[in-house]
């Protein structure tokens, strides 16, 4: 039996936004504890030439909500990318995984042999379905989950494994 394309994509991504939320949240408090400037760690960044966290959850959502879309053969939503505050972060989040869960697994069916484009800064990138999600849905929206929560622990926020993987039983 294979794994359908709603069940490699939607579950696991909604399920690791809402880790994320819970990161961004101890992220909050921390900042509140501490006597920290929110837009301190909302801007932090791991490198200057890296993007900060705020760019780390817009990459992040967009890729599921692009996924969603595309692989469902929808259009994918056009959000305002205009962040500045946990509120808003959450918001955000918030809003991808209410995005994820208007759709039905059968939405999906042949999204695995649908033809995906995308512009991938100057240039035109295409897959298939099977590809689009492995070799660009996955890694990216893992990259950039991973490289919020680095960014935070980084910065003193006390987030480990379980935080990132959540509750997995």
């Amino acid at each position: 039996m294979s794994i359908s394309v709603y069940d490699q994509v939607i579950a696991p991504l909604s399920r690791m936004l809402v880790n994320l939320d819970a990161v961004i949240a101890k992220a909050e408090q921390y900042a509140k504890h501490n006597n920290i400037e929110p837009t301190t760690l909302i801007q932090a960044r791991l490198f200057p030439n890296m993007l900060p966290l705020v760019f780390q959850i817009r990459i992040a959502t967009d890729t599921a909500k692009g996924a969603a879309a595309r692989l469902s053969g929808n259009t994918v939503p056009k959000w305002a990318d205009d962040e500045e505050t946990f509120e808003d972060v959450h918001a955000r989040i918030r809003k991808a995984i209410d995005f994820l869960a208007t759709f039905k697994p059968n939405q999906f069916e042949g999204g695995e042999k649908r033809k995906i484009e995308l512009k991938l800064g100057p240039r035109e990138v295409r897959f298939s379905g099977s590809d689009y999600i492995t070799g660009f849905v996955i890694p990216n929206f893992y990259f950039h989950v991973t490289t919020a929560y680095a960014i935070l622990r980084h910065n003193g926020v006390d987030v480990g494994k379980k935080d990132y993987l959540g509750d997995t039983a």
